[in-house]
């Protein structure tokens, strides 16, 4: 398509020529601009910004091979459309590699052909200014972009150490009982989340939690999690009420705290107290699968207990249970992101299946993460935690 208002230089020291070539042109609505020689030329191109150069390969102060060669010297790449009389095929090879946008044999009886070459170089010339200048405009976005990668990566990392500092040490040992964790993340940082303390002098809390959804604002609730399980605990030790620290009571009070916050996020939890003195175990159930797994003599369980997930329903009740504690066991709790590492066509088949590999594994963390291939799972559709309490287990 043509451009009737671009600008042609045309470059020719015979004049009869120059003159006929530029009515016609001029005829078909372009600005034209003229010269006899390719010195006068350069000197045109800053102040009469051609948009293309109609130029005589054989001229006296300078050939239009040389012309082209100085323009690509410079940086210039404003289109050049060589004319020659000679017709020499080595002249047209070695324009053509140069870069000359065409080459024409003199003298050119129908004009036409020129007008086409002329609207075809145009049409070319457009096309790549345009697609410099998306290039350059994706390029400096790409450059934003790998910028606010950069940042944002810098934030996930602080987070993750965050995160990561917040988890309890592993294992750790407190009398005879022993706790270990994991946690494998689906994102760079998690959702799960996994926490033990002592209570007193003979009792032991943890709980299990996970987040609904992935990633920073999954993360986020777990620092919150965090903050208001050990709010409640501080709260109840100066007001003297930690002698009747109970799981459901601990699962109520996130349960207001996250319908307070209004983060549009919910939690399925575990939540645990052992009392070493009595030997028991009163646990409390937020929504939460799978449920957890008791491992004792060779032999795994689920143990019962249902309940609502925690930051739903305002006026949700959760339940204690009370077990009491074999001498030699090992409890595991795990979130619902070890579902994808199980065989089975349903849910139900590999929730049915996990006691029986808990029990293979020997109940131990180590055993687990080996039973499951977690070593070697790469990468996960959802965060997993682990997090298993044992005692005199051999």
């Amino acid at each position: 398509m043509l451009n009737p208002s671009a600008t042609l230089l045309i470059i020719d020291d015979d004049e009869v020529v120059r003159a006929r070539l530029a009515a016609y042109l001029e005829a078909r609505g372009f600005r034209i601009l003229q010269s006899s020689g390719g010195k006068q030329a350069l000197s045109l191109l800053d102040s009469g910004k051609p948009d293309l150069l109609l130029c005589d390969l054989r001229m006296p102060d300078m050939s239009g091979l040389d012309l082209i060669r100085q323009l690509r010297s410079q940086g210039a790449d404003t289109p050049v459309i060589l004319l020659s009389g000679s017709g020499s095929t080595t002249d047209a090879v070695q324009s053509l590699r140069l870069g000359a946008a065409d080459y024409l044999i003199k003298p050119i009886d129908d004009l036409a052909v020129l007008e086409h070459s002329v609207g075809r170089v145009l049409e070319e010339s457009a096309l790549r200014l345009e697609n410099r200048r998306y290039r350059e405009t994706l390029e400096a976005t790409n450059r934003e972009l790998q910028a606010s990668l950069s940042l944002l990566q810098e934030d996930q990392s602080a987070g993750r150490r965050m995160q990561m500092n917040m988890l309890p040490e592993t294992p750790w040992q407190t009398d005879d009982l022993v706790f270990e964790h994991q946690i494998i993340p689906s994102l760079y940082l998690s959702g799960d989340f996994v926490d033990y303390f002592r209570l007193d002098q003979h009792r032991v809390a943890f709980y299990l939690a996970d987040v609904s959804g992935h990633g920073a604002s999954s993360a986020f609730v777990t620092v919150l999690l965090k903050f208001m399980t050990t709010r409640l605990l501080y709260e109840s030790r100066r007001n003297g009420l930690l002698p009747v620290f109970k799981p459901s009571e601990v699962l109520a009070h996130i349960n207001r705290g996250l319908i307070n916050c209004k983060l549009g996020k919910h939690v399925t939890m575990i939540g645990g107290v052992i009392d070493e003195q009595s030997n028991t175990l009163t646990y409390s159930i937020g929504g939460h699968l799978p449920l957890p797994v008791l491992f004792s003599d060779g032999v795994a369980g689920f143990l019962e207990g249902k309940g609502l997930p925690v930051g739903l329903f305002e006026h949700a009740v959760h339940e204690d249970h009370v077990i009491e504690l074999p001498s030699s066991f090992s409890l595991t709790l795990l979130s619902d992101g070890i579902f994808d590492l199980l065989p089975g066509q349903s849910l139900k088949d590999k929730e049915a299946s996990l006691p029986q590999r808990i029990a293979a594994a020997g109940g131990t963390l180590a055993g687990i993460h080996e039973a499951f291939g977690l070593a070697t799972s790469g990468d996960m559709p959802d965060d997993i935690a682990l997090l298993v309490l044992s005692r005199n287990l051999a």
